[in-house]
């Protein structure tokens, strides 16, 4: 007697196996934002070293060469004084990348300051505090970088200082915000009840969260401090010739637009690929850890 032929069921299909990875899922839903992370990750490439992508010298001159269209020989063709555009715009990352670094940084550390202390110091030091960043936040940023610059003089740590002060209200306001929540929460409350000292309960508690959304917003403003680091060296306050910078290129493009479109065109191109793809970047960011915005 033969047993009987029993079909085995069909196996369930390996759900895992046809279920895409985390960094695939990103991808598909965030395409525009690896593409702008990977364009940063070129930039900065440059900005350290921008030997890796060309062999010139940025200030290299040859008149005969002079105003050149862009072509296998000059990829972004040449300036009035015969200098390889490409390889200044390359070399002229660093000087933008920096200033805009260092724009950001003064006055998120400088907001910092003025937020906690509004926060922390008490109603007079608060509304001092405040009433002096409404009359900041009442002018124009660019405006009043270009009063600062009026006062302390042309120069590349001018701009950054005045780049600084302009956003600075801006930041003080987000952290003593912050600070403000913080300080009015159950555990902070908790913490002062059980008698710890104030300055433990500031720095242990107060500080690290009042902190997190400025960190958050940081690379949004780095764009924008970018892209008003560079206006001010477009209209010659920054880095002067012949060192690169992308703003002070466009300058020395403006004039011959008509005529060789390349000069200005490239830099300007640089400035406004970069700002993109910061703010690209820095949105995903915001709206990964705050929910906020769209990227």
């Amino acid at each position: 007697m033969t047993a009987p032929n029993v079909t085995a069921p069909p196996s369930a299909p390996d759900v895992t196996a046809s279920r895409p990875t985390a960094s695939r899922r990103f991808v598909l839903r965030w395409p525009g934002v690896l593409v702008a992370a990977l364009v940063l990750g070129v930039i900065a490439l440059i900005a350290i070293d921008p030997g890796l992508f060309t062999d010139g010298s940025p200030t290299a001159t040859n008149v005969k060469q002079a105003l050149q269209a862009p072509g296998s020989a000059h990829w972004f063709g040449t300036d009035q004084l015969g200098r390889d555009v490409f390889t200044r715009v390359l070399y002229g990352t660093r000087p933008a990348l920096l200033l805009g670094c260092m724009a950001t940084l003064l006055a998120v550390v400088a907001g910092t300051l003025v937020g906690l202390l509004a926060a922390l110091g008490g109603r007079v030091a608060d509304q001092l505090l405040m009433r002096g960043a409404d009359v900041l936040l009442a002018l124009p940023p660019l405006l009043l970088a270009l009063l600062v610059i009026a006062v302390l003089g042309a120069g590349t740590v001018n701009v950054a200082v005045a780049v600084a002060i302009a956003f600075l209200p801006l930041y003080a306001r987000l952290v003593r915000s912050e600070a403000l929540l913080v300080r009015r929460s159950g555990y902070v409350e908790s913490a002062t009840t059980l008698g710890l000292p104030r300055i433990v309960v500031i720095v242990r508690h107060v500080v690290p969260n009042a902190l997190g959304p400025l960190l958050v917003m940081a690379p949004l403003g780095f764009g924008t401090s970018l892209l008003y680091s560079s206006a001010l060296s477009f209209l010659g306050l920054g880095l002067q010739p012949p060192t690169p910078e992308w703003g002070a290129m466009l300058a020395e493009g403006k004039d011959i637009l008509a005529a060789a479109w390349w000069v200005g065109v490239f830099p300007g191109a640089a400035v406004t690929v970069t700002v993109i793809a910061v703010n690209v970047v820095g949105r995903s960011v915001r709206t990964r850890f705050t929910g906020r915005g769209t990227a």
